[in-house]
């Protein structure tokens, strides 16, 4: 097991820390790749990547908890992200945390998603002491819902997502939610 890294948290299969420089790299190849980014308007560049990264971490820092970097720990392999963001964009539902995830290719269909959000909805109620998470996703993106169910998440509203009315063949979302007397370890 590789444990050079600070995780914040782990779970049986994956650790959780924040950002720094040496992952851009891979968080470029990861934002360039067109299946990963299908459901975006576009892929990254890596000076974007960059930018998200310097986000993640100031984001970090004001509120504690971040799309956290996510890796096997046997391996230390950089598989993407995993975690929580504020969310401020105008809507029925927000400012609200919002739980998600971009994994590389190759950590698909393995159940890293589900592991890793599970955790990061137990970090959100039992440290952060949220009452409250939602997620959201194009209505096209089946596997991310699918996801969202697993967690115990109930579908909240239909929207238009605001930041997305240039790109109107994903403004139309969904968004799920999870209230913390409804969360149950699994």
């Amino acid at each position: 097991m590789k444990t050079n890294k600070k995780y914040i948290f782990i779970t049986e299969r994956l650790g959780f820390r924040n950002w720094d420089k040496s992952d851009l790299d891979a968080f470029s190849k990861l934002n360039a790749d067109p299946e990963v980014m299908s459901y975006f308007p576009k892929t990254l560049t890596r000076n974007e990547t960059a930018d998200f990264i310097e986000r993640l971490q100031n984001h970090y820092i004001k509120k504690g908890y971040n799309y956290f970097a996510t890796e096997i720990l046997d391996t230390g392999e950089f598989i993407g992200f995993i975690g929580l963001a504020h969310q401020k964009y105008e809507s029925d539902f927000t400012p609200a945390t919002d739980i998600g995830w971009r994994l590389k290719q190759s950590a698909w269909r393995q159940g890293y998603a589900t592991e890793g959000a599970k955790k990061c909805l137990e970090f959100a109620f039992e440290t952060l002491k949220l009452n409250k998470i939602i997620a959201t996703c194009t209505v096209q993106n089946f596997k991310s819902e699918l996801v969202m169910k697993k967690l115990g998440m109930k579908k909240l509203t239909a929207f238009n997502h605001p930041n997305l009315k240039e790109h109107p063949e994903f403004q139309k979302c969904i968004c799920y939610e999870i209230n913390k007397s409804d969360y149950t370890e699994s």
